[in-house]
């Protein structure tokens, strides 16, 4: 026997709102849907439409792209429960994508690839990581250049050699201050020290000297340059800024998704990385954060805010729950990779706060 279900019913199930499943019904784009006195009803069996209205979003030609530097924290393995939280729902369309702490760029690459949005903003207080992504979009053929350059210099060497390279490359890193006329070749040097060092972290001293040591990769790709020129494409109409997250409330509005990818909260004593620059994100940070979406949330922008869960080590820990109290809280499993021991390693949960 054939069952119903209302038009709210379907909404929530559909995860849009009430108003579009009456709108989609009156269409005649749902099988089987009636009106009973003044409400819709829909068949229980029914698949939910493809509303023409978000076709907007997705590119014909899809390229795919992926994150130039390797970058602790970074989303590649949420990629896929964060793109769920993109818009659907035909009756909002969202023009601009805003990532204000873009590190290394996972779902800002993602969307890239698949969407279309009138305005892309992004920004990150780490200057040489802007650098390198202005380099990118800027110029990127004298980039692939001087990495292609490294790259045949340090792939041949033996492990003396490339102790040495990596070394002098970094002393160089760190004694050469940004400015116009030498932002490419500080860009190849981000890059390959990254491409090369333990981990792929990027951690500074109290100085702001980049300080990871060599890593041991038997052959790293420091030029990889089909992704370099597809980024370089894609970055074309995108905003680049260097500062601090806040920056971006003049370019937040109704039409804005907004995602917000903090350094974690440390969920155990070793874990507590959070030396992207020389301030530390701690408790008191995190706060401000949540005070900043707070006011973004009141221009009815789409906000998406991930971190650690501190539940994974202690059940009454309630700090992301008190601070963000009044908006959605998912917990996500995900894989905790920085850690030099295996058993420090495994499935966690992580937090997808949204409004």
């Amino acid at each position: 026997m054939l069952s119903f279900i209302s038009a709210k019913e379907a909404a929530e199930k559909w995860n849009i709102s009430q108003r579009r499943v009456a709108i989609l019904c009156s269409e005649n784009r749902i099988d089987g849907a009636m009106m009973v006195g003044n409400m819709w009803i829909i068949p229980s069996t029914a698949e939910k439409p493809v509303d023409k209205r978000t076709i907007r979003y997705e590119k014909q030609n899809v390229v795919q792209l992926k994150p130039f530097v390797k970058w602790v924290g970074g989303k590649s393995q949420l990629v896929n429960e964060l793109e769920k939280m993109l818009p659907t729902d035909g009756e909002r369309v969202l023009t601009k994508y805003v990532e204000p702490m873009v590190g290394g760029g996972a779902l800002l690459f993602n969307v890239l690839s698949k969407f279309d949005f009138d305005k892309v903003y992004i920004s990150d207080i780490n200057a040489e990581l802007i650098n390198a992504y202005k380099a990118i979009k800027n110029d990127v053929d004298a980039l692939i250049s001087k990495l292609t350059e490294m790259q045949l210099l340090f792939l041949p060497m033996d492990e003396n050699g490339r102790k040495y390279f990596y070394y002098t490359a970094r002393d160089k890193f760190n004694n050469l201050e940004l400015n116009e006329n030498n932002s490419i070749e500080k860009a190849a040097l981000f890059i390959f020290l990254n491409k090369t060092c333990f981990n792929g972290l990027y951690r500074v001293n109290r100085k702001g000297q980049f300080n990871v040591p060599m890593g041991a990769y038997k052959n790293p790709c420091i030029c990889d340059e089909d992704n370099l020129r597809n980024v370089s494409n894609a970055l074309q109409n995108v905003e680049i800024v260097c500062g601090d997250y806040s920056l971006s409330k003049c370019v937040i509005d109704e039409e804005s998704f907004v995602y917000l990818d903090p350094p974690y909260r440390p969920i155990s004593e070793t874990s507590g990385f959070t030396s992207y620059n020389t301030d530390v994100f701690d408790d008191n940070e995190q706060i401000r954060l949540a005070h900043f979406i707070n006011e973004i949330n009141e221009t009815g922008a789409k906000i998406v805010l991930s971190n650690s869960d501190p539940q994974n080590i202690n059940e009454e820990d309630t700090f992301f729950e008190d601070l963000y109290k009044s908006y959605k809280i998912n917990k996500v499993e995900a894989n905790r990779m920085i850690n030099s021991k295996s058993d420090g390693r495994g499935k966690i949960k992580e937090l997808l706060i949204c409004n």
